[in-house]
């Protein structure tokens, strides 16, 4: 469940920006959204081998 929450904390982290990127057209908060965008989409592939792993091995 760990990583559940750093999901949740992750994209709670991101709202202002995504705010601020769409409907400001801020720059910076794009260039934010994207960077933790990578961040998730990181994190979710790391899940997701851990996931397949301990589902092989049950």
């Amino acid at each position: 469940m760990k990583r559940f929450e750093q999901i949740r904390d992750l994209i709670a982290s991101l709202e202002d920006d995504f705010s601020k990127f769409y409907d400001k057209g801020n720059s910076a908060a794009g260039t934010r959204v994207r960077k933790g965008m990578q961040e998730l989409k990181n994190l979710s592939q790391e899940i997701r081998v851990e996931v397949q792993d301990i589902k092989n091995k049950g």
